[in-house]
């Protein structure tokens, strides 16, 4: 039997998809493309936006069309919210939250069965057992994303995501450590630690740190890259700064969301920092770290933001300098704080405060790559793919670079010196 998966939303759908996929494929399925025929389609939903709803229900109705007799599983955050409107969408016939997905299969093979439909919608307040979705490989043999924890305490004014997922919950340590060796086994030469919160890691625990994991973890033998998907500033402690400078196996990058840059904004946002301290730490550390890569993530038009929270933002930008910026327009989310504010930002005004930062970030990328290019000898890659003549990859900078040659290097570490800097893709050569 054939089943497909769609995935929307974050890294860490996409890793319990991915997940779900190598679960059914022991079984004896075969994995097909979400826009073919198949027999069973796993619909995994996100609902950070009412956008993001939207788009949950119209991949669905895609599903049912594609195929009216197979059957129609949707799973994930958008399930967990609005189970009913989701469960009330013709031809779907499981309905699954964010809690015991690795019963996916079970209930896949009951409905096929019983032809009955099946309803799994948990509590996600009171959890805490991590889900034990486990992952030994990916479509790409180059990077591999390795969940380490769910959940999110943080409760900000514009997210749902911690009714939808529930309170933090961590990967026992040495679960992940005997993942990220497998995945080493494997021939992986980076991973990449994903979650929901990912710097809560271990709060949860009475024996174990987020600092203690990434100590372990930085040790592996055979592992030649660790990156941190997304870390809070004040979660950035001096003894996590001090490993990720003594051992190279970290990435010298850091993404730190920021959100906005006006403290006010921050401050009804539920942020817990200011804008002031934010700044000091990043000061801190390029100290530590001089030519350390940071992005972050920006939600620009979110109530309460005028003129001037708007241009101090911009100033903030330009102060921090980041070296990529991921923007996002705010848009309404029923069921938090920030969507029952009367102050929205209308559109008109909202897209043009987007394109202005957009701009703003791709200055910034090119000037970031530009100083990398006129400091750094040589830049490691870790390349993904060749064709034509053409390699290309990532530095430990999360830098984007293409090399002329015909060498076979996917999958490769190698040095390359940058001799064009551009954004989003530079160029370079080996060395």
């Amino acid at each position: 039997m054939k089943v497909a998966f769609e995935t929307l939303g974050c890294k860490v759908n996409h890793y319990e998809s991915e997940a779900l996929k190598a679960m059914f494929e022991t079984r004896g399925y075969t994995i097909a493309d979400f826009s073919d025929y198949a027999d069973v389609y796993v619909i995994n939903t996100c609902t950070v936006t009412n956008q993001s709803d939207a788009k949950s229900r119209k991949m669905i109705r895609k599903a049912v069309k594609r195929n009216p007799e197979a059957v129609i599983a949707v799973i994930g955050c958008y399930a967990q919210i609005d189970s009913q409107t989701v469960a009330a969408i013709d031809g779907v016939d499981i309905v699954m939250g964010t809690v015991n997905r690795p019963r996916l299969l079970e209930y896949v093979e009951r409905f096929l069965r019983e032809r009955k439909p099946i309803k799994d919608i948990s509590e996600t307040k009171g959890l805490k057992a991590f889900d034990a979705l486990k992952l030994d490989h990916f479509e790409k043999n180059t990077r591999a994303f390795l969940k380490i924890q769910d959940g999110c305490n943080q409760f900000c004014s514009y997210c749902i995501i911690p009714f939808a997922r529930g309170p933090i919950r961590s990967k026992p340590k040495e679960e992940v450590l005997s993942e990220a060796k497998e995945l080493i086994a494997k021939g992986y030469k980076e991973i990449v630690l994903s979650g929901i919160h990912t710097g809560g890691y271990g709060s949860d625990l009475k024996d174990t740190t987020f600092y203690d994991l990434l100590k372990d973890l930085s040790a592996l033998e055979g592992l030649k890259r660790l990156r941190i998907s997304s870390i809070e500033i004040n979660q950035l402690t001096e003894e996590i700064l001090e490993l990720i400078k003594n051992r190279l196996v970290f990435a010298r990058q850091l993404h730190i969301p920021l959100q906005h840059g006006a403290t006010p904004v921050l401050k009804h946002m539920r942020r817990r920092y200011t804008v002031d301290e934010y700044m000091e730490k990043i000061n801190h550390i390029r100290e530590k770290l001089p030519l350390i890569a940071i992005t972050t993530d920006l939600i620009v038009g979110y109530p309460t933001e005028d003129e001037a929270a708007f241009e101090t933002m911009m100033d903030t930008v330009r102060a921090v300098n980041f070296s990529e910026l991921h923007v996002f327009p705010y848009s309404k989310r029923g069921g938090t704080k920030a969507a029952k504010e009367k102050h929205q930002v209308h559109g008109a005004l909202k897209s043009r405060r987007v394109n202005d930062i957009i701009a703003l970030g791709e200055s910034l990328a090119l000037e970031y790559r530009t100083t990398l290019m006129e400091h750094a000898q040589t830049l490691e890659v870790l390349f993904e793919s060749c064709k034509n003549g053409v390699c290309e990859g990532h530095t430990s900078e999360y830098i984007r670079i293409r090399v002329k040659t015909d060498a076979a290097l996917e999958n490769t570490m190698q040095y390359v010196k940058l001799t064009h800097a551009a954004y989003p893709i530079s160029e370079g050569e080996l060395h």
